[in-house]
């Protein structure tokens, strides 16, 4: 960003000198010359007077006094000029747009909910570490729902990412004693609404969920890297269109980076549905996390940070702001000196 100070109209402060100059050239070319004996009063034996020091010393002052008369009315006439020439900061940004693409894709099928929020927590902490970074979120359980598309709008994306986790942080298993919030509950089912609809034996279709987040990056034509962070339990009921591994092999021939997050309850079968998590991630050039990991957050930012982005140049873009007090100030304490000095000249 380059910033300097400028006048938009400077000639308004060369017309500005050349009215003061005129001014006072009329002045003096107007003035009443010296006085013809008809004029003059006289005055027996006061021609002494002249020579008083009082009296010169009253004559200075009365001398000094237009001459500081005529420089402040100068001063003031040059500031008014200035302000007229209206004196701005002119400042051009040429911004740099990344080109880096992250898609946050959710599961928030019945037996994720639980783990959600830490998961959102976690999405919350990677956008403390991006910068220019265009952001989505998609959240799936039988069909998927947008909650924001790719945007650089890191106060947006902090707000929903805050709503979200408010919603998922909910208990479920207080639905079966009946001790549930009934306001947590409407919280929650507003912010998964739209992710079912589908076989009611079906949830948690994670090839699906991932399928449809590699739909969500645009610009296809543009040099872009692209990323995105899948959290599942991978614990699929029903049958997706998708397999996990036909998704991951959907998003990597878009070149598309994969990055799993893997949380969930400890049941007979999550080991295996761990294992074919990780597997998959792996064999497509991903990394692997699990939720709880503290190095997870500082490791997906370094490798997405770590993908070639090309910067854009936007249209620069320039933003005048008016500088007017140092103009006025002058302007107001010329003025007011002037008011001084002709007021002390009168008496």
């Amino acid at each position: 960003m380059v910033t300097e100070s400028v006048l938009l109209h400077p000639w308004f402060i060369v017309g500005a000198i050349v009215v003061l100059v005129a001014a006072f050239a009329v002045g003096y070319l107007t003035r009443r010359g010296s006085r013809t004996p008809d004029d003059v009063r006289w005055v027996a034996n006061a021609s002494y007077l002249t020579e008083l020091p009082s009296f010169r010393s009253r004559l200075a002052l009365f001398r000094g006094g237009l001459a500081a008369a005529a420089a402040l009315a100068l001063v003031g006439g040059v500031a008014a000029g200035v302000l007229l020439a209206r004196p701005v900061d002119r400042q051009t940004q040429s911004a740099e747009l990344s080109t880096r693409d992250i898609v946050l894709c959710l599961d928030v099928s019945g037996s994720m909910v639980g783990y959600d929020a830490e998961i959102v927590d976690r999405f919350l902490e990677l956008v403390e570490g991006f910068d220019g970074e265009r952001i989505a979120l998609s959240i799936w359980n039988q069909t998927s729902r947008t909650v924001f598309p790719l945007t650089d709008d890191y106060t947006l994306v902090t707000e929903q990412l805050t709503a979200a986790r408010d919603a998922l942080d909910f208990d479920v298993s207080s639905l079966d004693n009946g001790s549930y919030d009934p306001a947590a509950l409407d919280r929650l089912l507003a912010f998964v609404a739209g992710t079912e609809g589908g076989d009611e034996n079906s949830t948690s279709l994670i090839g699906d969920g991932l399928a449809s987040c590699g739909l969500l990056f645009d610009e296809n034509e543009t040099e872009r890297s692209r990323s995105i962070v899948l959290a599942s339990d991978n614990q699929l009921i029903g049958t997706p269109i998708y397999t996990l591994a036909e998704a991951a092999d959907f998003v990597t021939a878009r070149n598309i980076g994969l990055i799993g997050i893997y949380s969930g309850e400890v049941t007979d079968t999550s080991a295996a549905e761990q294992k074919e998590f990780e597997d998959v991630i792996a064999a497509h050039d991903g990394l692997y996390f699990e939720a709880s990991d503290p190095a997870a957050v500082d490791a997906i930012v370094d490798r997405i940070q770590s993908q070639q982005a090309v910067d854009l140049e936007a249209s620069p873009e320039t933003v005048v702001t008016d500088r007017p007090a140092a103009a006025l100030t002058v302007l107001g304490l010329a003025f007011a000196l002037l008011v001084v000095a002709v007021w002390r000249l009168r008496t």
